[in-house]
């Protein structure tokens, strides 16, 4: 058990009455890129706000990169990166300044700040662009770099919100790229997506519906199962029958 990436056992969260997540179990090993869906109101973002040391359970077990999200949550926010849609990056802030500022942050000395950003930058192409401000690049490679600082301190675990939302296709390929290269580094991969066609490069998808994990299998074992031919298919049967319409 301890040499899970993540490990859950009977998580809940309650709000009063309400069951937000609803007792689930599961594991996540090193190195795996892990897909968590649900359609809205699942109780994905709170489970996922949990893992991060955002947020107590109720009742339970999980462990976090080897550390207790009840008595750890400290030492779980060192060992991982964070990326969503919504927030990654300060638009008013330089490419160079975003990343120094995400590195000493994630507790990077300044000599290490300086060599990683220049192999950084030089990765992803962005020479000319790094004095300039974020708010300016297109929102694929805001996403690009967003992705590359969450993991610039090379944490064991990258969070992933909804990463691509609002890309294009082939920008999304490429950010699927880049996860690739992040897990065959040895980064755990933990993400949420809309997109059921991103489903399929997961190693394994768990798929929550009303607080609980109704599915989780392989992309390829859970089509079979369903006997369906893709994950859109797969995901409209189980979340058919969700009653919750909001998270």
């Amino acid at each position: 058990m301890e040499n899970k990436a993540i490990t859950c056992k009977d998580l809940t969260k309650r709000f009063g009455d309400f069951k937000a997540v609803d007792g689930i179990s599961f594991d996540v090993e090193p190195g795996e890129i892990f897909g968590f869906l649900g359609a809205n109101g699942a109780g994905k973002t709170t489970a996922m706000r949990i893992l991060c040391g955002l947020s107590y359970p109720t009742s339970g077990q999980a462990t976090v990169a080897g550390f207790d999200v009840y008595r750890q949550q400290e030492k779980i926010k060192k060992n991982i990166g964070y990326m969503s849609q919504k927030f990654s990056l300060y638009d008013n802030l330089t490419v160079w300044e975003n990343i120094r500022f995400y590195g000493g942050v994630y507790g990077v000395s300044r000599p290490e700040i300086k060599k990683r950003s220049n192999e950084l930058i030089a990765t992803l192409g962005l020479e000319k662009e790094a004095g300039k401000l974020v708010g300016g690049l297109p929102l694929g490679w805001k996403q690009k770099l967003a992705f590359s600082v969450a993991i610039f301190h090379r944490p064991k675990i990258v969070f992933l919100d909804e990463p691509t939302g609002g890309v294009d296709p082939v920008t999304r390929r490429q950010f699927w790229d880049m996860i690739y290269e992040a897990a065959a580094s040895g980064i755990t991969v933990f993400v949420t997506t809309h997109y059921m066609d991103e489903a399929e490069y997961c190693n394994r998808i768990s798929v929550m519906v009303d607080g609980r994990v109704e599915a989780l299998d392989t992309p390829a074992n859970l089509k079979n199962r369903y006997h369906a031919n893709t994950m859109d298919d797969v995901f409209y049967q189980l979340a058919r029958g969700a009653k919750r319409k909001s998270d």
